[in-house]
């Protein structure tokens, strides 16, 4: 590790003269009063997001990544005579900024795979389909991820025949957007050994069928298991560089930790080879996949941590229904814009109820994933039976998304400390046909950021990326203007929910290491912690929301290493 480190502050110091950054680094070998590993950095101003010193200029760390002090550029340096200076000059360094739900694996996977992220129609997927086939393989699998009805003309589902014309003989597999739906082709189909016609639906998912009951391509949750269990399985190497290119892209953009919402025992196992060789630029706080094998291993073994100090597990995500794109988030009543549908519970609540009860003897968090307003009231109820009596204490268990909740339920995530795992850019990307889907009263209490902070609920903020950008400054401006990249609607969608740009960095930071029992080593900069920060060329909390989506990241540092250094045109 320290080698590693060794060759990144080289890389640094190099960066900085090509890029011709307004800073500079000043060697420790000029200073002979100190240790030559401790560092001073000095900024036009540091946002420490601490209560008792929200402001200063400078800050010393250790060679490990320890925060020594904090201060005036005077007083820091007059206590620190020989140390190293990192001048940042005229920018702003806030706390590592944290996304509280990554898919990590997956972010690195799109870079691998077909993306068809904001394609426009089925003709616009299927030309970059084509155009990434064209160096696989004869006979390998197409996989991609991406699309998503809601931005195509008539707002269908696609089908099999879509794609049928241009890969009659190649298996395709593409997830939408969300992660809650696929879409194959029929070559693909063929590949299932069960009859798919009929009127029949596995458990937890639903096929999507024609008029006279084939499948149309189309499967939503755990209907998606039927394919993904014919998907050959990726290579140990593939996967970890699924992984590395995932922390790559996350620590260019300034995050220096993601709680990765789901993580099976095997890519646990990528992860801790990953950290032993020193190749984890940044913290991942992962959470097991389920009742699963991970979740077993925790409750054999304890709770995890590696001893680099990047790499833990202490959580488990659980499904309780699924999207509301693609209309599997589960409702206490219809769809507004699909009569007869209520969406779909991915888990009974007599599983609910074994898995909570389960994840507590292990002394194990629990992060569920609920979206609509039955999923989220059945969350509640399964945590408030499993906790009984430890309901008040501060087991920090989380709801992931809490997109609809229904008034009476709203306040009871403040009163029963359940922690709001939410996305910003969720509600952005969903507002032109969420209440098309919810309708009037509903959506009233859908994205209720404002409301929920206001009932006495933390709220953790994040990006469900790959689903959303791994831009943490996407969400800033989301959280802050409820408006798209063109400032639309004017004034913000349901703008009485908005956060300030206090609240929000807030959620990136501090609220998302509580998340993770971590706020005593990172979510602020305060002497004792880690060295996690940020160099940003604006002031976050200074220019106006709108221009959130314009910050330039200059710099990400972890234990007080350079792990991402920004390019100045």
């Amino acid at each position: 590790m320290r080698a590693i480190h060794a060759i990144q502050g080289k890389l640094l110091v190099a960066a900085m003269a090509a890029c011709a950054l307004p800073w500079t680094a000043v060697d420790a070998a000029h200073s002979r009063a100190a240790p030559a590993d401790i560092t001073v950095l000095v900024a036009r101003r540091i946002h420490t997001m601490d209560v008792a010193r929200p402001r200063a200029q400078a800050m010393a760390f250790d060679g490990d990544g320890r925060i020594l002090a904090l201060g005036t550029r005077d007083a820091v340096q007059a206590q620190f005579p020989a140390a190293a200076l990192l001048d940042v000059g005229p920018t702003t360094v806030v706390p590592g900024l944290i996304d509280a739900h990554g898919h990590v694996a997956g972010l690195g996977l799109n870079a691998m795979r077909a993306d068809l992220a904001g394609t426009t129609s089925k003709d616009e997927a299927v030309r970059r389909l084509r155009d990434f086939a064209a160096d696989l393989p004869h006979g390998t699998w197409l996989l991609g991820r991406g699309w998503d009805q809601n931005r195509w003309a008539g707002k269908q589902f696609p089908s099999a025949g879509d794609l049928d014309a241009v890969f009659p003989d190649r298996p395709v597999w593409l997830r939408r957007v969300d992660g809650h739906a696929a879409w194959a082709n029929s070559a693909a189909l063929a590949l299932v050994e069960r009859d798919l016609s009929g009127d029949w639906q596995p458990d937890g998912g639903r096929i999507e069928r024609d008029a006279q009951g084939r499948p149309t391509g189309i499967f939503i949750d755990e209907a998606m298991t039927l394919i993904d269990a014919l998907v050959p399985e990726l290579e140990d190497e593939v996967a970890s560089q699924a992984l590395a290119l995932g922390m790559q892209a996350a620590v260019a953009h300034g995050l220096t930790g993601v709680h990765d919402a789901g993580v099976s025992l095997s890519t646990l196992k990528h992860y801790q080879q990953l950290a032993d060789r020193g190749e984890m630029p940044m913290r991942v706080y992962a959470m097991a996949d389920g009742d699963g094998e991970a979740l077993d291993a925790l409750c054999r073994g304890g709770l995890y941590q590696h001893p680099g100090g990047r790499l833990q597990m202490r959580a488990v995500k659980v499904f309780a229904d699924g999207a509301l794109g693609s209309r599997g988030a589960a409702l206490l009543a219809d769809y507004s814009d699909d009569p007869g549908n209520r969406g779909l519970m991915l888990a009974s609540e007599q599983q609910l109820a074994r898995v909570t009860a389960k994840a507590r003897r292990c002394n194990v968090q629990v992060a569920t994933h609920a979206i609509g307003d039955r999923g989220n009231r059945a969350v509640l109820d399964a945590y408030a039976g499993a906790l009984g009596n430890k309901l008040g204490s501060d087991h920090r268990w989380r709801i992931e998304h809490a997109q609809v909740l229904a008034g009476t339920d709203l306040p009871r995530l403040g009163a029963m400390g359940v922690i709001a795992s939410m996305q910003p850019t969720h509600a952005t990307s969903d507002m032109a046909w969420a209440g098309d889907r919810l309708g009037p009263e509903r959506i009233e209490h859908a994205y209720a950021w404002r409301e929920l902070r206001d009932s006495g609920a933390r709220l953790a903020l994040g990006s469900d990326f790959p689903v959303e950008s791994v831009d943490p400054r996407l969400g800033l401006y989301s959280a802050t203007t409820r408006a798209d990249a063109e400032g639309m609607p004017a004034g913000g969608w349901q703008p009485e929910e908005n956060l300030t740009a206090f609240e929000a960095l807030r959620g990136f930071t501090l609220d998302a290491a509580y998340a993770s029992f971590d706020e005593d080593e990172i979510g602020s900069l305060e002497v004792g912690k880690r060295a996690d920060f940020v160099v940003l060329a604006q002031d976050p909390l200074q220019i106006d929301p709108r221009q959130l989506r314009e910050l330039t990241v200059l710099g990400t540092y972890v234990d007080g290493e350079a792990v991402y250094i920004g390019k100045v045109d």
